[in-house]
């Protein structure tokens, strides 16, 4: 699907990026590596993550580079572009996943802690994406996927990643605006798989106390394997997504969704500015009216089960499920 295509993966030595680079190359793309080789926190660097997924294409008979520069880094993000652009003569998909975190509630949290999270997720991604941008309309082409997450819809002890997350929703949406008359698709996955974010967690923790395996180790071939995420990358990245743009997916198991835009569901009017007595009267029931919590953690677990409405047969274990409530 993807032959003759370049590509530039942002933090793809490990987890998500990993199965979307080395998928990518499957389908013929040509494909730099990019990873800092950090902990999860953002510290220390090494070169090996990057260029085992380098290795791991060539043996398989594709084309890759590596790339070892932070995302963070204004500079270093643009030349990363550079270096696709000069060694494949172009830039055709931008996939953004490089990521960190550091978790804490929201008043332990430490300036720098929030800093460094939205640098890398949603700095990094801008980044990337203003650089991509510039070849992809000159060129009249291009494809832009960027990594959002379930913490953008709420996550208590994540305001930094959540924040960072939620940003990088709306960076699609402007980035898809801005460059559909060139061409240009721009698209958010909110996808959840166990990676090496997950083994830091409690839970993973407690498997790990359990099992003597880490998540990401027991997800491999099961529908909590990170490189399910990637033919839905594959696809978006082909010329068949050419009218796919400003979307926010889903990807959970071996189930892929979409979410709906966001449209306004009250609304209240006056024929003149509204008196706060007045409408602290009328407001619990109009505006305030079955107020929902930000759906955060449960997102993730709810998305999967559609219990409104029926499914769809469409052969060869597939089936296909539409929310009532969809715009027809």
């Amino acid at each position: 699907m993807l032959d003759g295509k370049a590509a530039l993966v942002t933090g793809a030595g490990r987890g998500i990026g990993r199965g979307i680079a080395i998928a990518l190359a499957h389908e013929g793309a040509r494909v730099v590596v990019n990873d800092l080789g950090v902990s999860l926190s953002g510290e220390g660097g090494e070169r090996s993550p990057a260029q085992q997924v380098v290795d791991e294409i060539e043996v398989a008979g594709g084309q890759a580079m590596a790339n070892y520069d932070s995302v963070a880094d204004f500079n270093a993000a643009t030349a990363m572009v550079q270096q696709v652009v000069e060694a494949y003569g172009r830039i055709d998909i931008l996939v953004n996943v490089a990521g960190i975190l550091r978790d804490r509630m929201i008043f332990n949290m430490t300036e720098e802690e929030f800093d460094a999270v939205v640098a890398v997720h949603l700095k990094g991604s801008f980044n990337c994406t203003r650089a991509a941008s510039i070849h992809m309309r000159e060129q009249e082409g291009g494809r832009i996927i960027s990594m959002s997450s379930p913490a953008a819809l709420g996550s208590a002890g994540q305001p930094n990643y959540g924040s960072a997350k939620a940003g990088i929703i709306g960076l699609m949406w402007s980035t898809a605006l801005g460059l559909s008359r060139y061409g240009v698709t721009a698209n958010s996955i909110i996808p959840t798989a166990a990676t090496r974010m997950t083994d830091t967690t409690p839970r993973g923790k407690k498997v790990f106390e359990e099992t003597g395996k880490w998540p990401s180790e027991l997800a491999i071939g099961t529908e909590r394997d990170p490189d399910n995420v990637a033919p839905l990358v594959v696809y978006l990245s082909s010329d068949a997504a050419a009218e796919v743009t400003g979307q926010t997916f889903y990807s959970q198991g071996y189930s892929y969704g979409i979410l709906q835009q966001p449209t306004a569901v009250r609304a209240v009017q006056s024929t003149g500015r509204w008196d706060t007595n007045e409408l602290a009267r009328i407001f619990p029931e109009t505006l305030g009216k079955n107020l929902q919590p930000p759906t955060g953690s449960t997102f993730m677990n709810v998305w999967n089960k559609h219990e409104e409405g029926p499914w769809t047969d469409l052969g060869g274990g597939r089936r296909f499920w539409e929310s009532p409530h969809a715009k027809p």
